[in-house]
């Protein structure tokens, strides 16, 4: 692997050019920057190529087969004549090239031999080449194109070899086939030439880089100055080459805990804490005996106003009957107001569950849609698709329409998603069933359960509502039930979660559920574009790395930081209802395409949460969670807990859900433990009774003794005391030079983990030049 591969260019603090490099190692700045925006405006092209190398081929499947794209011939292919590793195709460029992307043809029918999950790695010599993408194909027919990494530090790096490396197969066992391979990019030479200059200054830099690192590291001075002087490179931003003059040359530990506080108040560790996993932490709601507040329900809607900080709760079921009352809680004050006990004798909408509302916080308005009803009440009548607007500042409901279905929009849906373009005042509804009259057998409720009857169900397709013109269009039937000509098809569902990123203009669309059918796929619609994308299918080799597939998760979106939220309630299996609940909350980085779960939850029984029950909630479905993006907060209300016992037992529970990560005087705290330590360590190995002092003050005054492993960790230090005694007799006289160079060595360690706070763009290359040797 090449140091590209492992090793970043500094951003130095003192010079403002991302990336820059010392004038002789590589082009003016001015020169890369028009090459950029030459190599932006260049049309891309198909990049030509010759077989250069393979790891085996079977047969009359040789690699050569994967330069023409014949899809119905099943013998134009290359194949490996075994699965063993490492089998793989290396591809050489006619020119040097900026490799953009890379598709992947294949076969007119699936195939066991497909690539499920493969490796691409390039450079500029077959013996040295870089990652540019792991991925994996579907197993159909449609060709795939994958964006290689072709970047670094911003700046294109060219290619002359391409190799492709299988993983697996999406048949057990059978070998690896490629059926045809088209490359694309850039290899127009006016801009490739200043390109590959570019990279071979670089990475001539991380050489020096690594160099420096290792004479610094060993006390090389002569070496390392030599070295620095003669070739102008800078190992480090030099405020960190200031802080190793303070602790590793002057051993200055107080001087370090003040440059340690500094670099804390100018925000240095800033990015360093948006890299940490977050921590959930829930606080109950509580109010006083005296306040009133909503009653038990399931299936209730919520939505918050983050600018006023206001959550307002409409309806749900309360284990008997639907409700129609709507409430409002202002955050500052933690305070219920009752506004109507009764909607509709407001002129709004009848008692219903299993509904959904958006928000428009601009204007103040609630949107309205969708109920179920019991089979005993699907009168045609009663089937019509109300539409409602409440306007919060007039304390006003308003009709819009009686019947969507009339006006282009769904028909009575349940369990469906909407959500608001609050700038372009568009909601959007998708999925959801429809109610139909009944067909002689009764259905079970559901959302609040969890089931969706037995009869064939009719699902929603994707619609959007423009406020201000009042017009319903469908932009998409469900795939099942293709109905109009020219609209695309989505495969529609129930108890899915939708979410509107205003600054992509993407709906995200997870999760749900089709008849007995559990999904967990991931995909967006573009609502200008009308482009649907997959993130993800959902498949069983995923399954460990995203939100297990479940009826009734809750999902919520922070545009600002590019994030989505998803609190996980009920398993698939609805057979075991009483063990099946549990709690999981994951995060998706949209930006990262990555998922993470940063906190699960699997334990059952009622005593367990009984004792819980002030520290968490316990698993539910049917419930509803808030997000305020402005002050990072979420707020769940009710839910069912799937009590077999208790089958009509519905919550009223309020939780706060914050999302915490180290903060900045936290990280501080370790950094000066960190000091401190190793303060005590080198006091130890030259004064054991200056050093048992230092253990008993200044060291015990920065542990959190509350904290029962900073305790154990304090009290375990006292046999550092005792170990050094013991070595003493077995090392060198004080002052000696190993005893210098070892002290070189901690201080040098301690240096290592200080730094590792600051941002990548300032530090020492993270790598080792004694790493790159072969064994």
């Amino acid at each position: 692997m090449s140091l590209g591969s492992e090793f970043t260019l500094p951003m130095y603090a003192t010079n403002p050019p991302n990336g820059s490099v010392p004038s002789d190692l590589c082009l003016p700045a001015t020169v890369i920057s028009q090459n950029m925006a030459a190599f932006k405006q260049d049309v891309v092209k198909k990049l030509e190529y010759t077989i250069h190398k393979c790891s085996s081929f079977s047969s009359t499947y040789v690699p050569e087969n994967i330069q023409e794209d014949k899809s119905n011939d099943q013998s134009s292919r290359w194949s490996s004549d075994t699965n063993n590793p490492p089998q793989y195709l290396t591809l050489k460029l006619q020119k040097h090239s900026i490799v953009e992307s890379i598709t992947f043809g294949k076969y007119e029918k699936t195939h066991v031999c497909n690539l499920r999950k493969f490796k691409v790695f390039g450079g500029l010599q077959d013996g040295n080449m870089i990652e540019l993408l792991e991925s994996g194909l579907k197993n159909d027919s449609i060709a795939e194109t994958f964006q290689l990494r072709h970047t670094i530090v911003d700046h294109p790096f060219p290619c002359r070899y391409i190799k492709i490396m299988p993983l697996q197969s999406w048949g057990p066992s059978f070998n690896f086939s490629i059926w045809f391979v088209e490359l694309i990019g850039v290899d127009n030479w006016d801009i490739v030439k200043p390109c590959m200059d570019w990279f071979s200054a670089y990475r001539e830099q991380e050489v020096v880089r690594l160099c420096l690192k290792h004479f610094r590291q060993h006390k090389y001075q002569e070496a390392f100055e030599s070295l620095q002087r003669r070739t102008q490179v800078q190992l480090e931003d030099p405020v960190l080459s200031r802080l190793h003059d303070i602790l590793v040359t002057q051993g200055d530990y107080v001087g370090t805990e003040h440059f340690m506080e500094h670099s804390v108040t100018i925000g240095l560790f800033s990015q360093y804490i948006g890299q940490q996993e977050y921590r959930p932490v829930w606080r109950p709601i509580q109010p006083s005996d005296s306040e009133i507040q909503p009653g038990m329900r399931g299936g209730h809607q919520m939505c918050m106003d983050p600018y006023t900080e206001m959550i307002y709760l409409f309806g749900g079921w309360d284990g008997n009957q639907d409700l129609s009352d709507l409430w409002a809680y202002h955050v500052p004050t933690r305070k219920w107001t009752l506004i109507t006990k009764d909607t509709e004798a407001e002129g709004g909408p009848s008692a219903r569950s299993c509904h959904k509302v958006c928000l428009d916080p601009e204007r103040r308005q609630i949107f309205t849609l969708g109920r179920y009803l019991d089979t005993q009440y699907r009168s045609p009548e009663n089937l019509k698709s109300d539409f409602y607007v409440y306007d919060i500042e007039s304390n006003r409901w308003t009709l819009i329409t009686e019947d969507t279905g009339m006006m282009g929009g769904p028909q009575l849906i349940f369990d469906h998603q909407m959500s608001m373009d609050v700038a372009k005042r568009t909601v959007y509804v998708f999925g959801g069933r429809v109610l139909t009259p009944p067909a002689g057998m009764a259905d079970d409720r559901p959302g609040c359960v969890g089931l969706v009857g037995t009869s064939e169900p009719t699902f929603s397709g994707l619609f959007s509502y423009h406020v201000p013109t009042n017009t319903w269009t469908k932009l998409c039937d469900d795939s099942s039930r293709p109905g109009s000509p020219g609209v695309p098809t989505i495969r529609s569902r129930v108890g899915h979660s939708m979410l509107f990123h205003p600054g992509c203009r993407k709906l995200f669309i997870f999760a749900g559920q089709r008849s007995k059918e559990y999904l967990n796929d991931f995909f967006t619609f573009h609502v200008d574009t009308h482009e649907v994308r997959q993130i993800s299918e959902g498949a069983k080799k995923e399954a460990c790395n995203i939100p297990a597939a479940g009826f009734t998760q809750r999902a919520t979106i922070d545009p600002d930081l590019n994030e989505i939220y998803v609190l996980s309630g009920l398993s698939k299996d609805k057979e075991k209802r009483d063990d099946n609940v549990q709690n999981s909350f994951w995060v998706y980085y949209i930006a990262q395409n990555k998922w993470s779960c940063i906190y699960r939850n699997e334990n059952t029984g009622e005593q367990y949460w009984n004792k819980m029950q002030h520290l968490e909630p316990c698993p539910r479905f049917a419930h509803q969670l808030v997000y305020d993006h402005i002050n990072k907060v979420h707020y769940l209300f009710g839910g069912n807990p799937g009590r077999a016992c208790l089958p009509k037992l519905r919550l009223d529970d309020f939780w706060q859900l914050q999302l915490c990560r180290p903060t900045h005087a936290q990280l501080l705290q370790r950094c000066k433990l960190l000091i401190r330590k190793h303060r005590f360590e080198e006091l130890a190995a030259k004064n054991q009774m200056t050093a048992l002092h230092y253990l008993q003050t200044t060291l015990s005054e920065i542990i959190d003794h509350n904290d029962p492993e900073q305790t154990k960790e304090f009290q375990l230090l006292t046999s550092v005391l005792f170990r050094e005694q013991d070595e003493r007799g077995m090392t060198v006289a004080d002052g000696s030079e190993d005893e210098e160079l070892d002290c070189h060595h901690q201080r040098s360690q301690l240096f290592d983990q200080l730094v590792s706070f600051f941002p990548d763009t300032m530090t020492q290359p993270t790598g080792n030049l004694i790493d790159l040797i072969p064994l």
